[in-house]
């Protein structure tokens, strides 16, 4: 993050000094140039008009961070020594990594799910697919759906993620990631 600041000048009933035309203070959708980048050009608008400045800096992006990660960061937050906390916790890699989340927050990286079958084989007249998917009465245990057609359940039931397509055995199978955008 680069530390370039923007700065206005204010006064107490909101109204914004012009630094274009340097010729007084304005409402905000009328002045033409709001802010400047020179401290010492608001400094001296406070100087001989008054007000008072206004310092706009860009907000830092948000790290994206694993679910596992995020924990650590949340639980250091309600620790006495944060910074500790964090380095008891992780390798020297991952430490700053995390202490940039501390400071200028986070989004937790959403896992890619899959849908996950396999084109069965043998002298039938069309091509018959089998998908994987967890039945509801059945959560932990795996079922397959067979078809003449590929039309896969796309339902949260047919996904799984990596981690579970080790958990369950399915390395061996097809699989095809779920989009967000419904393709």
């Amino acid at each position: 993050m680069s530390e370039e600041k923007l700065y206005a000048v204010k006064t107490a009933e909101g109204k914004y000094w012009d630094f274009e035309d340097r010729d007084g203070f304005f409402e905000l959708s009328f002045a033409s140039c709001p802010t400047t980048d020179n401290e010492l050009d608001a400094k001296d608008v406070i100087h001989d008009y008054g007000g008072h400045i206004v310092t706009l800096i860009e907000e830092p992006e948000k790290v994206v961070l694993t679910k596992k990660q995020a924990e650590i960061v949340e639980k250091a937050r309600v620790n006495d020594i944060p910074a500790t906390y964090l380095s008891a916790r992780t390798n020297n890699g991952e430490e700053s990594l995390l202490i940039n989340a501390f400071v200028n927050g986070y989004t937790v990286a959403k896992e890619k799910k899959y849908l996950v079958y396999k084109v069965l084989g043998g002298k039938q007249k069309h091509e018959l697919f089998a998908q994987a998917y967890r039945p509801a009465i059945f959560p932990d245990t795996i079922t397959w759906s067979v078809g003449e057609r590929r039309v896969p359940k796309t339902g949260a039931s047919a996904q799984f993620t990596e981690s579970e397509i080790e958990h369950y055995g399915l390395q061996d199978c097809e699989k095809e990631e779920v989009t967000d955008d419904g393709e």
